[in-house]
Order: C-alpha cells, then structure tokens, then sequence
C-alpha cells in the first residue's frame, strides 16, 4: 500500500500534459484494485484518491458572484458525482476507521446519505468486526507471522469473496515469498476460481522466481501455460529453465520430464501416421532417457527412474496410439535389461500389453521368459502362463508350461530351502554365542564375588575392634547381594540402578526417599514374595503390551485399571517387577474381549505421571520377528525440528515459549539418556511444513541461556539392525573385555613415547580390541638389538647423500 500510495502522489505531478488528470485516475483505480480493500492501510489510499477528487473540484468552481454557464455547470454537476461515488464505494469496504469516513461523508454531503448506501456501510462495520481478531492477531505477531496470515487465508476462504482472497494471498507472500505450500495454494486458487490469464500467469511466474527448487510448483506453471493456450515455443523455454533450475532430489527430474512429454503428447493428433508433433514427442522422450541416465545419474548417484516409467509410457504410446508394436517391444527389452527382469509386475505390465496389442505368440515369449528370471513372485508369472495355456494353447503348449513351471518352482523351493537353513544355522550360532557369552558373564561375576569375600574376610581379621565391624554385618550382607555394575563415578555404598528413582537429582536420578531405612531382612523376604511373571501367549490378541511408565508408580494396577476400564472390561493387569519388589516400568494388560484390546491401542502416547505411555499390541517376538514397535519416525519429517546445543537446564516449558513464537507447537520431547539425564537436544512438532521452514530460519544460531542452539528439518538416520552373524568372526565376537578394564581405555593405559621414535621401531602386533602389546611403553621386554650394518650398507647411506 506505501508503494503505490507513493507512485500516485508522484503520478499527479504530470497532471498538466495531456490527459494528465485521466492518467492519475487510472493509477489511483488500479491501486485501489490492488490493495484497496487493505482493512489496516487501504483507508490511506481511498483519502489521497478523494482528496486529489476535491482539487479538481475546486479548480472547477465559477468565480465568487459569477453565474456558471450550462458547461461549467454540468463539468461541476459531473465532479460532484465521482466524489459521492468515491465515498459510496469506500464504505462498503471493511476499513479501519471507517466511522470517521462517513461522519467525513455526513458533513460533506448537502443531500442526505441513500438508504443503500447507509445499509452496505453497516453490513460492512459487521464484517470488520469479524476481521479485526486476525488483524490484531498479525499487528502483535513477529515476522514472518505466518501461522497468523494461514488462519486469516481460512477465514476468507470461507467467505468467498475473490478480491479479498487474493489481496490476503498476496499480504502473506509479501513476508513468506520463500514457503513453497504457500504458493502452491495460492496458484490452485487461481486456477480453480479466478481463472485470469495475466493474473494466473503473473502468480505462477514469481512461484518460481522465489522458490525454484520445487518442483511442483514448475509443473503448475507448465499446465498453466498449457491451459491459458500460450505459444508452444514459450512453453518449451520455460521447461528448459525447469531443467537448469536446480532440483534437490534425483526423482524430481523425472517428474518434470514427465510433465512435459505429458504436454508433448497432447499436442499429436495420432490419427495422422506421422507429423511433425510426434516426431517431436519421440525425439523427447529419447532425450528425456538420455538425460537421466547422464545428467542425473551423475548429480546424485541415482537414476531416479529405477522402475523406467518414462519408457514404460514411451512403450505405452508406441503400442496404443502408434500400433507401433516392434518399437514398444524394443523399449521393453530395453527395460528389462536395466535390472527389472526379477521383479513379476514388470513382466506382467510388458504382458498386459502385448494382450491387448500383440498377439499370443509374443504373450507366450513374455511369459516362458517371466518364469526364468523372475525371483520375488515366480508363483504368480507361472499361474498366469498356465491360465494362457488353458484359454489358447494347444496341448504340446501345455505340457511345456507345465514343465517349465515345475522345474522352476522346484528350483525356487530347493533355493528357499537352502536359505532356510543357512538362516537357522546362522540363528543357531548366534545362541550359542549369546549362552557362551552370558555363561562367561556368571562366571566373571562369581568370580568378582568371590574376590570381594575374600577381601572382606581378610579386613575383618584385621579389624582389631570387632563390635564397630559387628553392626555393619547387615549392610555387608545386603551388599554383597547386589549387582556388581556400578555407575560411572559413583562407589561401592551407592546403590544400583534398580534401586533409584528415575529424575532430577544431581546426576539426574534422585537420591533414596527420606525416610526410615528398610530392615535387611524385610528387604530380603520382599524380593523372595515376588511373584514371577509368566505370559500366556495365546491370550495375546485379548492382551496389550504398556511401557515407558514411570519406576516409581505406586500401585500401578490400580492406576492403570483406571485408565483402561473406559476401553471394556479388564481381566487381569501383570505388572513387572525385578527381584528387589520394584516396579520395571512395563506391565500386560488383558481385557474379555478382542475389541476392548483394539480400543486401549489408542491410549497409544497417553501421559502418565509425566511420561508418554506406549500402548502396542501383545506380540511374541520369537513367531514374529519382523515385528517393532519403533516409537518415534526415523525418515524425514518436515512438520518436525532437531534442535541440538540446548543448556542442560532448558525445560519444556521454556522450549515452548521459544517455539511457539514461529507457528502452533503441537509436541515438544527433551532427549535424555537412560538416567533421565538431558543431552540438550529436542524434537519440536509444528502443525505443518511452512511453519517448520520458517522455524528453521528464525531459530538456527539463536542464543539460549548463553548457548548458541542449532535447528534442522528432523531426519533422523536409520536404525542400525544388527549385523548378521559371520561364523568366520566367531573368535572376535567371545573376545575378553577386561584388558580396558570398566571405563574403557584409561589415560594411563596409553604409550608415552614420541611419535617420532615410533615410526622409527618396528610394526607392532595389535591385538584383536586394537590394544597396542609390544609398544615400548606397555612391555616388560627388552628392547631388541639394532640390526649391525657393513661397510657397504654405510657406503649407500653416504651416496644418498
């Protein structure tokens, strides 16, 4: 509105050439068309208008005492009218301040103010009163406010009225011209209900401009230009500025290339045999192969096509539009030499069309040679040649397909079978690793005890005052019950994991409740009256799986039997507990009926105490181990952002207030390890993708609480499944770890001598954790002789010289 506020007022210094006055007047039309129905900055523009109005009018008063003559009075008759049109037409637009334009009116006016005029004034005070909430919502937003101006879009959507849809389109594309979505509803709202030429053209022209790497946005522009009728040689020139835009993915050139030979083949009229259209169609799609396998596959590594859609619709308009079968058949080839031939469907799409285009000759070649070489569904290819057979074939046609199906389905089998067994002989080894390792673990741990015995007995015989060591016989006992990890950092009084409460607390555990101590022999009767826990397996689809609650619930079936009784009735809730009597954090919940099991599923991320409660269904992992239950995404989330460098104090509260300035926060999660402990890193959930890119560029580098965060697109990486055992690794997997001892390499562990002194003796032998054993600094060895040298090992040092 400034802008062109500006070039109006600069627009009336010309007024004295020829026709000056009009040329002002069409400036000031077309910026009232523009931003004139503007609800905070329009009223600027309507005054200027009216003002400039009031000048003319009075250049064209008759002189005082003079009697106008009939042209000066129709001239006068004729500017009285545009200012009472001018003030009719601005109050019938929601403006702010329009009270005081038509009390301006009232006092201006020598006539009374029509009944329709008075009657669009209030219907448009009503509609202000609906705008203003979204107006102050943007008044009191920092940029670029765009949660504010989509919520402002809805509400004139719903309204309906085109020019004001478009001028709150082009309000927020002045602040968010850099979020593709945001164009791309725009433009669709063109092109569905506007349906203007230029003002199409003009939109999808500057979606482009800002947002270039999208590559959505430049197939609207191409269907634009393809539905307005531009000119062939235009089109083409703006794909070819398509191509050089600069796309981030591989698949995204495909998509363009597809777009456009889309357009090429609408343009030939296949009733001709050949024209000049479709030698241009072909010539492109010749390209368009040429350039993946070449332009693309050497940008990113890929070709983005590895299904060959491009010449599967080559091959389609060959055989259907063509009745080129010779030509779809060659394409075909071409594409099952590109790495498809293993896979059915692609056997059977080649199939359907030689059906339906072909004849049963060639369906008969396709199919003998889908069962040959495909290797995911050999099943399927060699059901449908049999069903060919049956329908058309003669009986030597028949016999061989059944030969050749048999023979390759007892292939397929014997291959399956073969694997089978290498699977169970690899899960095999891997138990009996998996036992060899945890016997090894028993007895490193009976060891441990029995060292820890020996060392106590000997303190006590030396302990000359035997009734001091006589009231710690109790904490000795106990201890030595307990497991021997300990925390890093922490010594032999402190207790173990089990036994602490999970958040705050210096460390991030809490320390014991205060509170009487338990008696040693209460504690040990405690664990021993445990129940233990043993799962009826068949009761699995009447039973959910709850984790991820908090260790220190108290009565935790009767806290969750609340929280699942609205499902249906609860039959039994197991919970877990180790075998100190404390509560693991997981239980089984088992309803009567199957539906009930359904339902609590969507209890799913409930929060309990504080914590997500996860809700999945009862599975037994041994039948099924291709099931998981992965409770956050590990592919690229848009709506979502990784926020890393946080100070160890920052809180989700805290957090939120930051975030939530840029969009509507659905879900924030603070990263901590498995004591409760921050690592300063955390997940942000904006409502959508815009808010999220604008997230990214407002809050990456931010300064909070002194520490400078960073923020990203969430992309977590992959989850790393286990490798597959290698019986040839099988000695490394039963290596001992006791030689870095239970924090790992110690600064003392490492060799002290100087590099130079290294390099200069012998390799040394590493062993398989890659401890150095023969380093000068770590053995006990001698140091070997240097090797004696001759006269002539000292006559070459000297030539070299």
């Amino acid at each position: 509105p400034e802008i062109w506020l500006e070039y109006a007022q600069y627009s009336i210094g010309g007024i004295g050439q020829e026709g000056g006055i009009e040329k002002v007047r069409s400036i000031f039309e077309r910026a009232l068309t523009a931003v004139g129905l503007h609800v905070t900055k329009g009223t600027a523009l309507w005054e200027a208008y009216r003002e400039f109005e009031n000048a003319i009018l009075e250049t064209a008063q008759p002189a005082p005492g003079s009697i106008p003559s009939p042209e000066q009075q129709q001239v006068l008759c004729s500017q009285l009218e545009k200012i009472h049109t001018l003030f009719r037409r601005q109050l019938g637009i929601p403006l702010l301040d329009m009270e005081a334009s038509y009390a301006e009116y009232e006092e201006w006016s020598e006539e009374p103010i029509p009944e329709t005029t008075i009657k669009s004034y209030k219907k448009a005070l009503q509609q202000l009163e609906k705008c203003k909430p979204y107006e102050e919502a943007l008044l009191g937003a920092e940029t670029p406010k765009l949660a504010e101006y989509q919520a402002y879009i809805d509400f004139e959507m719903k309204a309906g009225d085109p020019a004001r849809i478009q001028l709150i389109y082009e309000r927020a594309l002045a602040e968010n011209c850099l979020v593709p979505d945001l164009w791309a509803r725009y433009n669709q709202y063109l092109d569905r209900q506007l349906k203007v030429k230029e003002l199409v053209l003009s939109a999808h022209d500057r979606a482009v401009r800002n947002c270039p790497w999208t590559v959505g946005l430049w197939i609207r522009y191409l269907l634009a230009m393809e539905r307005h009728r531009v000119e062939h040689s235009i089109i083409s020139e703006m794909f070819e500025k398509a191509l050089n835009a600069g796309f981030i993915q591989a698949t995204d050139y495909v998509e363009i290339w597809q777009a456009y030979l889309d357009y090429l083949r609408r343009r030939v009229d296949f009733t001709q045999d050949s024209s000049k259209e479709l030698e241009e169609l072909r010539s492109a799609f010749a390209r368009a192969v040429e350039y993946l396998k070449q332009e693309v596959e050497e940008r990113f590594s890929e070709s983005g096509d590895p299904s060959c859609t491009i010449m599967q619709n080559w091959a389609r308009v060959e055989a259907r539009l063509c009745n080129n079968m010779q030509k779809a058949r060659e394409l075909w080839d071409n594409i099952m030499t590109k790495g498809n031939a293993k896979y059915a469907n692609m056997w059977l799409e080649y199939y359907n069309l030689e059906r339906a285009h072909g004849d049963t000759q060639h369906c008969r070649k396709a199919l003998h040679r889908a069962v040959q070489c495909t290797s995911d569904y050999p099943e399927h290819v060699c059901e449908v040649l049999l069903t060919l057979e049956r329908i058309e074939g003669t009986l030597e046609d028949w016999d061989a397909a059944v030969q050749k199906t048999e023979n390759r389905l007892a292939r397929v089998n014997e291959q399956r079978a073969k694997a089978a067994e290498k699977e169970a002989a690899l899960a095999k080894q891997e138990e009996e690793r998996a036992e060899q390792r945890k016997q090894a673990r028993a007895e490193k741990k009976a060891s441990k005890k029995a060292k820890k015995t020996r060392t106590g007995d000997k303190r006590k015989a030396d302990e000359d005052d035997e009734g001091e060591w006589g009231q710690e016989e109790g904490f000795q006992s106990h201890q030595s019950e307990l497991p021997s990890k300990r925390h890093r950092g922490e010594g032999d009084g402190v207790l173990p994991e089990e036994d602490m409460e999970v958040d705050s607390g210096p460390f991030g555990r809490s320390e014991k409740p205060d509170g009487p101590a338990i008696p040693k022999e209460k504690a040990s009767t405690s664990r021993k009256d445990v129940p233990k826990v043993f799962h009826d397996s068949s009761k699995d689809k009447v039973t959910v799986f709850v984790s991820n609650l908090s260790y220190t619930m108290a009565e935790p079936e009767a806290k969750l039997r609340e929280l699942f009784g609205s499902c249906g009735e609860v039959v039994e809730i197991r919970a877990v507990f180790n075998n100190k009597g404390t509560f693991r954090g997981y239980c089984y919940v088992q309803f009567r009926e199957e539906e009930a099991a359904r339902q609590a599923l969507a209890l799913d991320r409930t929060a309990v105490e504080g914590r997500p409660m996860f809700v999945s269904p009862c599975v037994d992992k041994n039948k099924n181990p291709d099931f998981k239950v992965f409770r956050y995404s590990t592919t690229l989330e848009k709506h979502k952002l990784f926020i890393s460098g946080l100070p160890f104090s920052c809180t989700k509260e805290e957090l939120e207030e930051v975030c939530k300035a840029h969009g509507n926060v659905k879900d924030i999660r603070l990263v901590t390890n498995r004591a409760g402990k921050p690592k300063g890193l955390a997940y942000v959930e904006y409502e959508n993708e815009a808010q999220a890119s604008q997230a990214v560029l407002k809050m990456d580098g931010l300064t909070v609480k002194d520490h400078v965060i960073k923020v990203m697109i969430s992309n977590p990486p992959l989850r790393k499944l286990p490798d597959r055992p290698d019986p040839s690794r099988a000695s490394l997997a039963l290596a001992p770890r006791q030689i870095y001892g239970a924090r790992g390499k110690g600064r003392t562990q490492l060799s002290m001598m100087p590099r130079a002194l290294q390099r200069q003796s012998n390799p040394v032998a590493k062993a398989e954790n890659g401890m150095v054993q023969n380093s000068p600094a770590t053995s006990s060895d001698p140091p070997a002789e240097p090797k004696k040298m001759s006269n002539a090992d000292f006559a070459k040092m000297l030539l070299k010289k």
